[in-house]
């Protein structure tokens, strides 16, 4: 691949993207980039389509594996367009966000500066913005799309900035309708955040955390939610736990102990480790419940 000028945006070539995710799993990326503004992811994008260069768009890779051999490509890490904007109302506030600010920031931004409430589920997810709109994050009972009236995004194919009002953006569980649209790129939402004592939103956001310690393996990389909850009232977590899995490992990756709904990296896990472990389960859990379970991680391939 020849040499690309990105005009101003940072660039880093043969980027090591274990260093950006939270596996800690990962080879070199060709290039990676840092914009800092919607102009410049633009400009990013438009330098890789004239060059002929793939490109992915990523917040902090919070549920992300990357290739063991990296990407033969562009990564583009949207972590430094991260404003915040507030417009108060009465009994309510609405907050324009952009797509690279980190989701646990947020929420205890507006929580203990503000006193907004909405966003106390969101303590400790640690994803960015624009991937919570992508994967209608949400946990303890509340989801992006129960707080998000509209969302602007750049259509790649034409550079154009559009707006989407919520019930254009096909939430679901785990889902939205720019998981379907992957030359849409999230720029900012806006949000609306109810008014609510600060007292009570910092007690739910210190429960939600302790939840989230006493059950989740966060003392090892992982990237959340290895698969998404299955219809019917099933859990994952659940069928993997009665497919005596718990413990399971691959290598270096390891069903966890703790909770069977995550894979760890127990020390020196590969992507290929991560991902014959994945199949794995699936393989047990389909044999055992005739169950097909869903990755809510997103394996992205070196080309």
């Amino acid at each position: 691949m020849k040499n690309i000028d990105f005009g101003n945006v940072e660039v880093r070539q043969n980027e090591l993207l274990s260093k950006h995710s939270s596996f800690k799993v990962g080879g070199e990326a060709r290039y990676a980039l840092f914009p800092r503004s919607s102009e410049e992811i633009m400009s990013a994008i438009d330098a890789c389509k004239k060059n002929g260069c793939r490109y992915r768009i990523i917040g902090n890779a919070s549920n992300i594996l990357f290739d063991d051999n990296g990407f033969d490509g562009v990564i583009i890490f949207t972590g430094g367009i991260n404003s915040t904007q507030y417009i108060h109302k009465k009994g309510y506030t609405i907050v324009k966000v952009d797509c690279g600010k980190s989701l646990t920031e947020l929420s205890s931004e507006v929580g203990k500066k503000h006193g907004l409430s909405g966003l106390e589920f969101a303590y400790g997810i640690p994803g960015t913005v624009g991937g919570a709109i992508f994967m209608n994050a949400g946990a303890y009972g509340g989801q992006m799309s129960d707080i998000t009236l509209e969302t602007e995004y750049v259509d790649t194919t034409d550079g154009k900035i559009y707006s989407l009002k919520t019930e254009e953006q096909d939430f679901g569980y785990r889902r939205s309708m720019f998981q379907d649209h992957p030359e849409y790129v999230v720029i900012s939402s806006t949000l609306k955040l109810s008014e609510r004592e600060p007292a009570d939103i910092l007690a739910d956001m210190s429960k939600n955390m302790t939840a989230r310690k006493e059950k989740q393996p966060l003392e090892y990389p992982n990237a959340g939610s290895t698969f998404k909850r299955p219809p019917n009232g099933l859990f994952a977590g659940k069928l993997i736990e009665d497919s005596d899995l718990k413990g399971f490992t691959v290598g270096g990756a390891q069903v966890s102990e703790k909770h069977a709904g995550f894979i760890i990296n127990k020390g020196g896990a590969t992507s290929a480790d991560i991902l014959e472990l994945m199949k794995h389960i699936e393989k047990i859990v389909l044999e055992k419940f005739n169950v097909k379970l869903e990755p809510e991680i997103i394996y992205i391939p070196y080309q």
